[in-house]
């Protein structure tokens, strides 16, 4: 029973966020720094995402193949290459390195 709790719970809370947004006047959202962080916050949280995933393995710092695909993406994204050889890239390197590392 307690699942249907927390779900109950989540449903309400994403609704009343959902509200809360909907009443906020509209001339607070014109504002030149609330424009440039609701441009830039998207890519922190990505970027944020994407290196708590890359180096981290239940919980501690970790450095293995997958930090090596990420540099190769990274590396391939800096020469502009298109999105599908950035992920062939990223794929490519960390099976690479996985497969000599053992």
């Amino acid at each position: 029973m307690n699942i249907w709790i927390a779900i109950g719970v989540t449903a309400v809370g994403c609704y009343l966020v959902k509200l809360v947004g909907l009443l906020v006047p509209e001339g607070a959202l014109e504002r030149p720094l609330v424009q440039k962080l609701s441009a830039l916050l998207p890519v922190a949280l990505l970027a944020a995402l994407t290196a708590q995933q890359t180096f981290s393995l239940n919980g501690s710092l970790v450095v293995d193949a997958r930090g090596a695909g990420v540099a190769a993406a990274a590396l391939a994204l800096v020469l502009r290459a298109p999105f599908l050889v950035v992920v062939g890239a990223a794929v490519l390197v960390t099976a690479g390195v996985r497969a000599l590392g053992g």
